[in-house]
């Protein structure tokens, strides 16, 4: 049996609490994408996390609490992903989300890539690349960021990649109200949408930036 099998219940249960109508095939899809994790983080050191249940709570419910707030964007650039998360979640739940992954680090990159390639992730695609330096030939309608950096960073870093109209996405913990009172000019708060993650108890925010 394979580490997460047991979990499948309270994976397909905290997708239901979180709005998601998720096909089986589909929750498949993010179980074996969890046991990839896995099992690369023992050599790799890809995540903190080692605990299966938390792989289920942490990353995969974590990264797809954000779902309902990106549904009209279809070119999304996930920086510092480190081991794919949010952006390989995203790309499971969503085939018609073309998804870019920002990652400096080579060994996340490569697993990466090797995620890609047996998940059949036709929509997923790592660049091995520090964030700043990245110059895409089109600008993506969405950046998200998971727990990347301060959101000053975030939009000094990565707001040359946003298309006109489009948003960065800062995933946090607690409300960085301080962080907020610090944004560059140019950029402002749109939208703070709390999220309830099932499983997990603390606090999550989703940050919805734009141009001023």
């Amino acid at each position: 049996m394979s580490a997460l099998a047991p979990y499948a219940g309270q994976l397909a249960e905290g997708l239901a609490a979180l709005g998601l109508d998720v096909a089986d095939a589909t929750r498949a899809r993010l179980l074996t994408y969890g046991e990839l994790l896995l099992k690369w983080n023992r050599v790799y050191n890809l995540t903190a996390i080692r605990s299966p249940q938390e792989v289920v709570t942490h990353h995969l419910l974590d990264s797809l609490a954000v779902a309902p707030w990106l549904g009209k964007v279809q070119r999304l650039a996930d920086i510092g992903s480190g081991g794919g998360l949010p952006g390989i979640p995203l790309a499971i739940l969503r085939p018609e989300l073309a998804v870019s992954s920002v990652e400096t680090v080579n060994k996340k990159a490569s697993f990466q890539q090797q995620a890609k390639i047996e998940l059949g992730l036709g929509n997923f695609q790592p660049i091995n690349v520090r964030v700043e330096n990245l110059q895409p030939e089109q600008p993506f309608d969405g950046v998200i960021s998971r727990a990347f950096s301060s959101l000053g960073d975030f939009v000094r870093l990565a707001g040359h990649l946003v298309a006109d109209g489009g948003a960065l996405y800062a995933m946090k913990g607690l409300r960085p109200d301080e962080e907020l009172g610090a944004l560059p000019a140019g950029w402002a708060l749109q939208a703070m949408h709390a999220l309830a993650v099932p499983g997990l108890d603390a606090e999550r925010h989703l940050l919805v930036l734009v141009r001023t």
